[in-house]
């Protein structure tokens, strides 16, 4: 019980963040992002840098679509 706790006290800010968004975030969406990028990051093992890393990353990702902004920047 006190393992569970102290599990509990650490992620605590984690699992105020589900609570915060509202339920509005799937689990499932982001563990496949999760996967995605984990998969991206053994594909790229020989790279010899990290922007490497990036540029794959980027490649994978990059057609995701971007959120709407609430104010203008000019």
């Amino acid at each position: 019980m006190k393992k569970i706790a102290r599990s509990l006290w650490r992620h605590g800010h984690l699992i105020l963040n589900w609570f915060r968004a509202r339920g509005t975030i799937s689990s499932g969406v982001v563990e496949g992002f999760n996967g995605k990028a984990k998969l991206t990051t053994r594909k790229a093992f020989g790279f010899r840098t990290q922007q490497g890393i990036e540029i794959a990353l980027v490649d994978v990702f990059g057609q995701l679509p971007e959120p709407g902004f609430t104010h203008r920047f000019c």
